[in-house]
């Protein structure tokens, strides 16, 4: 008897190995079971791999005085089951990555360096006798932890919650040491049948109809894929928390998916507030430790509710009753190295493995999800109106051609351009005086995106990159101005003349976040310049780096009073922000000029999700949108017939033009030393295509940033009519690409169904 070993090496292969003669050695005492772990000899290293066969000895093809031993069984029971190994083979076949590749991302870090699986999580909970006399009152930041850590009751929480919640180590040991909270290991017992903590809404009669079918397919026991597509604030999220209670009280699992970080802190709060439940956290913050017990968590039943992102969808679980992927539209869904999954569409594969009901749920649908609905894959239920039937947010056109652009004067007296219209500053004002919010959206961070001189036309560009830097300061502190590329994090100072030229007129040419916050700081929170100020909070990846920064910003913008948010798409996702009635886009272009055939979709996605943070709460909202081509047949549509005619006309053109999802891709990428070496070896894959392949080819082409930190990239695109057709290629090919001459030394990766190219 050989044992086949799936190892995470690059090779599309699983290796045989030999039971050692004494096999009482193994601490079971018997042949290592399929699905468990074992350590094993791989040339010069040690590995460990996952149990994928047993098969005789005559079955190998390897002869028996070259086979090795293993060296150690590290589990007595298997770690994944027969369902999850067959989900790990469907990943390899779909997605044509090797077999131990695809298991070493689908398991913790921990458990793939052989680490046993009933590591201990430190918890945290206030002692009983302790009341809010014990502070000093100059104690404030301490009484916050510790109020904090109270609103967890009387088990009070792991570690990891309390630190992605926005305490600090630092805190818990003072509070520790003050006899005022105590630290311990949770004991890991059955999770006690989940309750309602509070009451559910009244639905509507469009939530009752798609709550109804989701609970019909989940007590059918038969998998149905739901879209449920409803406009921003339709209430899709109380859709998710009645459909959930029927699966919970029959005992099972709910895997909720998230597209960001971001989200996973107030979706947890927010169905905290309805259930008295176990629920886990699953994201790539956590410490590996945390990952590890969310994952035992999962796979022994103990975590009833989960919440994760992306990968939290190859995890196992012990009786999984339903999944839900919020804003199923997000790109992030999509994994974009290793293992190029779609969560998305594995969450599909696993309600049809599992036999349950999946709900993907979004106010912008792609277009492939759309093409599931016409061909009968996937069912829809639209949620057209908002509770208490507050209307959508109208938008409107500001063409900037027309208006005047607000003018700002420095304090040496020169004058420079906001890159705000007048209209645009009088609707801001006008809010702001009424007492409400206002969100600016602008999907560009740092101070400029540029770095130009105005004497011979230098541009500071990445060394590393086909990229400007951008450029990074504060006017309040230039002191730490900087230079950075967002692609390769690279980073220099800013210089005092052109490299070029020796010109001091070097100037930060367009506009970033951090400039846009001081325009606005200008107008509207100088008290030498405006009898009323208001706060400016910045919202990007430079503002929420801290842990507890994006917690302290949304306590901000929660409290209700007037302010100017500025934001990347960061603001975009699943907030809720009840008092911003004035949503403003001052750059609406970029989008719709890129050259990606993906790219008016992907834009107006983020148009419509921006649009749906105004007028959330009791208040009417409006939408401006500051353009210079108010005249853009896609924006025109977009804004009179609302997203999903606008996605319907695009789908009308994919089809006349044979782009996916009426055709299937698949994206090659080489990656090297030089351009011409990428290119090479991509022809040669295109020579080694079969005769019959009946297949589309683009490329090969510069990749749209050709080179990125230091290596150069050339892209190839197959495009076939069915899927089929496209896989049966590429399992006699790909393997044989990747064994060329001309590839060594090179790195070639292939993405099926690629989001962009």
């Amino acid at each position: 008897m050989l044992v086949q070993v799936a190892l995470p090496v690059p090779l599309y292969r699983v290796f045989d190995y030999r039971i050692p003669a004494d096999v009482n050695a193994f601490s079971s005492g018997s042949i290592p079971k399929v699905g468990c772990r074992v350590e094993v000899p791989f040339g010069r290293q040690t590995l460990i791999g996952i149990v994928i066969n047993h098969i005789a000895s005559a079955d190998s093809s390897v002869p028996s005085n070259k086979l090795k031993a293993i060296k150690r069984c590290l589990d007595d029971e298997p770690i994944l089951n027969e369902k999850m190994l067959t989900l790990a083979h469907w990943l390899a076949r779909y997605y044509h990555y090797p077999l131990g590749d695809v298991l070493s991302v689908m398991l913790p870090s921990l458990v793939r360096q052989g680490k046993p699986l009933d590591l201990l999580i430190t918890h945290w909970r206030v002692l009983p006798q302790v009341t809010d006399d014990a502070f000093r009152a100059n104690a404030k930041k301490q009484k916050q932890q510790f109020d904090m850590l109270k609103l967890h009751g009387e088990r009070g929480a792991s570690e990891d919650v309390l630190l992605l919640e926005g305490m600090q180590r630092s805190f818990l040991k003072t509070l520790e040491d003050k006899g005022l909270i105590e630290r311990y290991i949770q004991k890991r017992s059955a999770p006690t049948p989940v309750s309602l903590a509070k009451m559910p809404l009244d639905l509507n009669e469009e939530q009752q109809q798609a709550v109804d079918a989701i609970i019909a397919a989940h007590e059918a026991e038969k998998y149905s894929g739901f879209l449920l597509n409803g406009i921003t604030g339709s209430g899709k999220t109380e859709v998710y928390l009645q459909a959930m209670q029927a699966v919970l009280e029959t005992g099972k699992q709910v895997l909720i998916l998230v597209p960001e970080i971001g989200l996973t802190p107030q979706t947890r709060a927010r169905f905290a507030s309805r259930f008295a439940a176990q629920i886990v956290l699953l994201h790539s913050g956590m410490t590996n430790t945390y990952r590890l017990q969310g994952w035992q968590d999962c796979r022994t039943g103990h975590a009833q509710i989960i919440i994760g992102t992306r990968s939290s969808i190859l995890y196992p679980f012990a009786n999984l009753g339903l999944i839900v992927v919020d804003e199923a539209h997000d790109s992030s869904y999509k994994q974009q190295d290793t293992l190029r999954y779609h969560a998305a569409d594995v969450a599909l594969y696993r309600g049809l493995q599992d036999q349950i009901p999946v709900l993907l749920g979004t106010a912008t649908p792609t277009l492939e999800h759309l093409k599931l609905v016409d061909d009968g894959k996937l069912i829809e239920y639209q949620l057209r109106t908002r509770p208490g039937n507050a209307k959508p947010a109208p938008m409107q056109l500001i063409d900037a051609r027309l208006q005047t652009t607000h003018q700002q004067t420095q304090d040496d007296g020169a004058r420079y351009d906001t890159g705000l219209t007048d209209k645009l500053i009088g609707a801001i004002k006008q809010t702001l005086e009424a007492g409400d919010q206002v969100l600016i959206f602008l999907n560009r961070r740092g101070y400029a995106p540029v770095l130009l001189c105005e004497a011979c036309g230098w541009q500071a560009d990445c060394p590393r990159c086909d990229a400007h830097l951008t450029v990074h300061y504060s006017s309040q502190n230039k002191q730490n101005a900087y230079l950075k590329c967002h692609h390769c994090d690279w980073q220099a100072y800013i210089p005092a003349v052109c490299p070029d030229c020796g010109s001091q007129n070097l100037d930060a040419k367009g506009m970033g976040t951090t400039r846009l916050s001081e325009n606005l700081h200008a107008i509207f929170a100088n008290p030498q310049t405006s009898k009323q100020t208001y706060p400016i909070i910045q919202i990007d990846r430079d503002t929420t780096r801290r842990k507890d920064s994006w917690e302290n910003i949304y306590q901000r913008i929660n409290e209700g009073k007037p302010a100017i948010l500025v934001g990347t798409q960061m603001v975009a996702k699943g907030h809720h922000f009840p008092n911003v009635t004035l949503v403003c886009l001052p750059n609406a272009d970029r989008g719709f000029l890129s050259a990606d055939f993906r790219s008016p979709e992907h834009t107006a996605q983020l148009m419509i999700q921006v649009a749906g943070r105004a007028g959330r709460g009791d208040k009417a909202g409006r939408v401006l949108i500051q353009t210079l081509q108010p005249e853009n047949e896609l924006l025109l549509k977009l804004v009179k017939d609302g997203y999903l005619s606008f996605a319907r006309s695009l789908l009308q053109e994919r089809k006349m033009m044979g782009l996916p999802p009426f055709s299937h891709a698949a994206l090659i990428r080489c990656e090297g030393k030089t351009l011409a070496a990428t290119t090479q070896a991509l022809k040669d894959a295109i020579a080694g295509l079969p005769a019959s392949h009946n297949l589309a080819i683009l490329g090969p082409i510069d990749a749209p940033m050709s080179k990125k930190n230091s290596r150069y990239h050339s892209q190839l695109l197959l495009l076939a009519k069915n899927r089929p057709q496209l896989h049966q290629v590429l399992n006699q090919w790909w393997p044989s690409v990747l064994l060329m001459p001309s590839a060594k030394y090179l790195k070639l990766t292939l993405d099926i169904d690629p989001v962009g190219w």
